[in-house]
């Protein structure tokens, strides 16, 4: 693990919910910070990462991001990632490596999802 390669800050966000008081359904809000950290983005290489479904071209850009362990906070797939205004949805981890060294996962911007990321 080298802190030499952490060289992308980015800022995990989860989406703020709320009880619907007379019906007790979820209601989502916007997205809140829950965290920053430096981090190593390797964009993946392309290949096939353009799909149509539906008549609807969807373009996806891949990233494996590392980040060292921290704490603390608890990131699961249902946050997304900001790095620097790219909006990044977390799509397979994260996995921690080692022991409480560093964890891994692999993101990806859409470039049309139908909904917000």
């Amino acid at each position: 693990m080298s802190s030499g390669k952490r060289d992308t800050l980015i800022v995990f966000e989860a989406r703020q919910t709320t009880k619907d008081p007379t019906y007790g359904t979820t209601i989502e809000g916007d997205w809140t910070k829950i965290s920053d950290a430096w981090a190593e983005v390797q964009d993946v290489l392309p290949s096939r990462a353009e799909n149509i479904d539906q008549n609807i071209s969807i373009q996806r850009r891949p990233a494996r991001i590392r980040v060292d362990y921290f704490d603390g906070i608890n990131v699961t797939s249902t946050m997304r990632i900001n790095i620097d205004g790219r909006i990044l949805r977390i799509v397979s981890g994260p996995a921690m490596k080692g022991h409480r060294k560093e964890w891994e996962m692999m993101a990806e911007e859409l470039s049309t999802e139908g909904q917000e990321a």
